[in-house]
């Protein structure tokens, strides 16, 4: 199934299914593709781009896969930049870009959601959702609500989705993320990348602590001097 929609080129993030997001929209283009989905019916495909310093991306600039998102509200700043809520709906392929004059648009082939379960797919949700709990301990930026809520979602995709949207990695182990069509490929693999961030983590832990008995040894030593 296709469908028409104003394109909107994300430069360093990736927008998941259900992922409510405040974006900070400036180009000329980006601002009247917002306006047309306002206009219209609030729906516009979000599409991360390969190079995010790239102004004007073409269709070669970005990639292929992106989330079609709902336009939750949009609010005008005096500097011209528009500051947006969108919710990301479902998983789309970009098609061809149309010049619509001020903005772009494209025919998306939308992606239908596989449903995942069974024994295995349970036990790797909830080993996702354990370690996202060790996760969200060690990396102060996440609310301390968001583990709870996580332990919630009952479907596996849902739950690989949320998990992704919440971790710090790269735009493109993102990208890969959204790419992947299997929730259970999907769960194992975020559980992968939060593996290597836990092991990051736990290194500049152990880094600041040693830095502070560092400095705090100097710091008497200094005193004891005096």
């Amino acid at each position: 199934m296709t469908q028409t929609f104003p394109v909107l080129p994300l430069r360093d993030i990736v927008v998941f299914p259900h992922m409510i997001v405040p974006l900070f929209v400036g180009r000329d283009k980006s601002v009247a593709a917002l306006e047309a989905a306002m206009a219209a019916d609030k729906e516009i495909f979000l599409v991360a781009q390969l190079d995010p310093a790239e102004d004007d991306p073409k269709e070669d600039d970005l990639y292929d896969i992106g989330v079609t998102a709902t336009v939750l509200q949009l609010l005008k700043l005096p500097d011209g930049t528009v500051r947006v809520l969108v919710e990301g709906k479902q998983r789309g392929r970009l098609g061809g870009l149309i010049d619509a004059g001020t903005y772009v648009t494209t025919e998306v082939t939308l992606i239908d959601e596989v449903e995942a379960e069974g024994t295995e797919v349970s036990a790797l949700m909830r080993s996702v959702i354990d370690q996202f709990e060790n996760y969200a301990k060690l990396n102060r930026k996440l609310p301390a609500e968001t583990a709870v809520q996580l332990a919630e979602i009952e479907d596996a995709s849902r739950l690989a989705d949320a998990v992704a949207g919440n971790i710090s990695i790269k735009v493109a182990d993102k990208q890969a993320l959204l790419v992947e069509g299997d929730p259970a490929r999907r769960l194992e693999m975020v559980y992968a990348f939060m593996e290597g961030e836990l092991g990051v983590l736990q290194v500049e832990k152990k880094i600041k602590s040693r830095v502070k008995r560092q400095m705090e040894k100097t710091q008497r030593e200094y005193y004891l001097n005096e």
